[in-house]
């Protein structure tokens, strides 16, 4: 929607001159003419005169009622960047505090750190500037404030721009903008940013939600209508002051809970908060004399009756919610509010920094924004702008559970957290020291996922122990802060150790993968280089020491990275075998079987062996039958194609034997989708065992994922495949059985 000039100067004026007094309305008239001035013949996409742009952005604060330094900010907020302005300048005409909060909120053209491709320069640059508002908002929470309200015009202007340009700045929107102004509780901002990222993330969506609403829309409108004068008369019958209306429901919400419905095989028509009205009474008490007049005229549903009053949600809202079935009509939601929580819950923050101007705010404007302050630290300590922007946005603007420690206080984590995350949390030593955890008062693998009311214990060594590089693995740690401290942790020991470290990491996987002895020290330097791009085998091992190189990656590069096939003759080009997934170099139509001897997997190196009945058996290239092969011209290349087989795969696992143990290790072989064809058991005698299984699985890979989460286990030694050589009644060659 274009806007014209004149019309937004006087929409912000008129606003401006409803709480501020004349000397204030001066100045921001002062800002005005100067943004003006600076942005002469400037235009935007849309085609209207920029200054609308700032003078949008700082009519959508005004709204909010917010300071004269905030609306002068949000003013010149793109002088610096689009007119080559000072900060100095700023500053000399304006304050330093206006001039500070620009800062904060302009954007960051050039780097000199990042040199070369411009789709990574441009990556970096929108970290760096995301960083840069994150930090400065800590300080001062008006930068965020004039950076959403930015950001609410801009997507309001959308349409301007080219179809790609529209999904990333939606996108952006929706991973950061989004859950900012749901973490500072300002609902009215949030609703609209998530209602237009919506439109043009998931335009078909949005349009059949958008119909679905409009369809019923008279429909609802005389009920809710309806509903809010019952309510009214039956609230001053028994003499409780309210204002009551209609709440709306907002187009991404409902299309969220049809999803969810529809995944619990629901009926939409079961959401019952579709229909919702909103009481507003004087006071904290009025609140609940409302409810009981709610409940006496009609019934409550059931289990949807919610207190955030004496249980605020963590972000501080505050309300009662309540659905109740009026006769013969559909589930009404029913929010009732003071009026002090409703302008909080309306405006969040803003609601306490208006007042504040930035000195203090009272106990829960701190409690409300104490992980402010872990920005701050986290802007001191993390160089990368991409790794700080990643830290906020899985540690702070992702979804999160709340944990009690034993002694009550409750602990804020991200989704999915685990109990090294919580270790974390609470001290960094603790997190070090960490062996094991109870939560509810019952022991749990240190990979179990939290969820909100876990009371969680942890179990520490007394000896200083570190942590494992296992636990950089996303099962095991789902919080950036846990992950970078890990880091900082195996950084900080010797380079000997870390090589060591490094050394063993990539014995223990080719180990796991039955790949020891194919991998010399030359595969592994070109493997170093091409898949990860060191050229030094030294600091190859240094990284995966320290954790920069994950274990996951690794054998993730191990199964693809194979070792070129031995020398043969030149053949045509290949032909598909039957449906075996094997790819035959030179002989069609024939039978293919998996060589039990070796019982190879896709992603292993393999090779062929023409037998005389029983067509091809391919075998793994370092199976020890196919090395002392003595008809070298009966071996025939192949490949592996495309197929969606198992194979069997037999595995050996040693461990010290306790109760449940059998249950932890197949519970987890189930849960990754993987059938158990056989099983054995072995005790030694001395409290250990060993446990021998045929698997049926997909690819290494697979293979490789389940090991680290069974080496996880309580009580596990050693986990490992079983090749020719390492169990009972291996085959012989094809030759000497007396096939060919």
């Amino acid at each position: 929607m274009v806007v014209a000039e004149a019309d937004a100067v006087s929409a912000l004026l008129a606003q401006a001159k409803s709480y501020l007094p004349p000397e204030a309305v001066a100045r921001v008239e002062e800002a005005y003419r100067y943004a003006a001035q600076c942005h002469a013949g400037q235009r935007r996409a849309s085609g209207e005169p920029f200054i609308v742009h700032p003078l949008q952005t700082a009519l959508h604060l005004a709204r909010l009622r917010m300071d004269t330094d905030t609306l002068v900010a949000a003013l010149l907020h793109d002088v610096v960047e689009d007119c080559g302005v000072s900060l100095e300048e700023i500053g000399r005409r304006f304050g330093e505090t206006v001039a500070r909060l620009v800062d904060g909120v302009t954007k960051l053209a050039v780097f000199d750190q990042v040199k070369g491709n411009p789709r990574t320069q441009e990556s970096h640059e929108q970290a760096e500037t995301i960083r840069k508002m994150l930090v400065a908002m800590a300080r001062d929470l008006r930068v965020v404030l004039i950076k959403l309200a930015d950001r609410l015009h801009n997507m309001e202007t959308l349409d301007a721009l080219p179809p790609e340009r529209r999904r990333a700045i939606a996108k952006e929107t929706m991973d950061i903008y989004v859950p900012l102004a749901h973490r500072l509780g300002i609902w009215d901002i949030k609703w609209r940013l998530e209602d237009m990222a919506f439109r043009h993330l998931y335009p078909e969506d949005y349009r059949q939600t958008a119909n679905l609403v409009s369809a019923r829309r008279a429909e609802r409108e005389a009920f809710i209508a309806w509903a809010c004068e019952v309510l009214q008369k039956e609230l001053l019958k028994y003499r409780v002051v309210a204002r009551v209306y209609g709440r709306p429901k907002h187009l991404y919400s409902i299309w969220q809970k049809i999803h969810k419905y529809a995944s619990q095989g629901k009926d939409p028509s079961q959401i019952y908060d579709l229909y919702a009205v909103r009481i507003i009474v004087p006071t904290r008490s009025d609140c609940y004399r409302a409810l009981e007049v709610v409940h006496n005229l009609w019934p409550p549903v059931p289990g949807q009756f919610d207190d955030y009053i004496g249980r605020p949600k963590p972000n501080g809202y505050q309300a009662l919610h309540t659905t109740v079935i009026p006769p013969g009509s559909f589930p009404l939601e029913v929010q009732i509010r003071s009026e002090e929580m409703h302008e909080a819950d309306e405006y969040g923050v803003a609601a306490h920094v208006r007042y504040k101007e930035g000195n203090g705010g009272g106990g829960d404007f701190q409690r409300r924004t104490a992980w402010l302050q872990q920005l701050l630290e986290w802007g001191r300590s993390l160089q990368q702008a991409e790794e700080f922007v990643d830290t906020v946005k899985s540690d702070i603007l992702a979804d999160q559970v709340f944990v009690f420690t034993p002694k009550g206080d409750v602990k804020e984590l991200p989704k999915g957290s685990t109990p090294i995350d919580f270790a974390y949390l609470v001290h960094t030593e603790l997190g070090h020291r960490c062996i094991g955890a109870k939560v509810n008062g019952k022991m749990v693998p240190l990979n179990h996922k939290l969820q909100t009311g876990d009371t969680v214990e942890i179990i520490a060594s007394k000896a200083a122990r570190g942590p494992s590089l296992d636990w950089l693995d996303p099962d095991y740690t789902a919080s950036a802060q846990a992950r970078q401290k890990i880091r900082q942790w195996f950084r900080r020991q010797e380079r000997p150790a870390n090589i060591q470290r490094g050394r063993e990491v990539v014995e223990r996987e080719l180990k796991r993968l039955g790949l020891q002895g194919r991998f010399k020290e030359e595969d592994l330097k070109k493997l170093a280089s091409e898949e990860f791009g060191i050229t030094d085998l030294e600091d190859f091992y240094l990284a995966l020491g320290t954790g920069s190189i994950t274990s996951a990656s690794l054998v993730a590069r191990l199964s693809a990275h194979s070792l070129p096939p031995p020398p043969q003759p030149q053949l045509p080009l290949p032909i598909p075998g039957p449906a075996s997934g094997i790819q035959v170099l030179g002989v069609g139509d024939l039978l293919v079987r998996m060589a039990p001897c070796c019982s190879p997997l896709p992603g292993d190196p393999i090779v062929g062996f023409i037998t005389r009945t029983r067509g091809i058996t391919v075998h793994r290239q370092d199976c020890s039958n196919i090395k002392h092969e003595d008809e070298k011209e009966r071996l025939v290349p192949v490949t592996w194609g495309q197929t969606s087989e198992l194979y069997p795969v037999r595995v050996r696992i040693t461990f010290i034997d306790r109760v449940g143990l059998l249950k932890d290790i197949t519970t987890l072989v189930a849960e990754e989708g993987v059938n158990i064809a056989s099983m054995v058991t072995r005790e030694f005698g001395d409290g250990r065992g060993s446990l021998a299984m045929t698997l049926h699985i997909r690819d290494a890979e697979q293979l490789a994922r389940l090991f680290s989460k069974i080496e996880g286990v309580r009580g596990v030694l050693t986990v490992s495949r079983v090749t020719e050589g390492q169990g009972a009644g291996r085959p012989r060659s094809p030759r000497r059985n007396g096939v060919g």
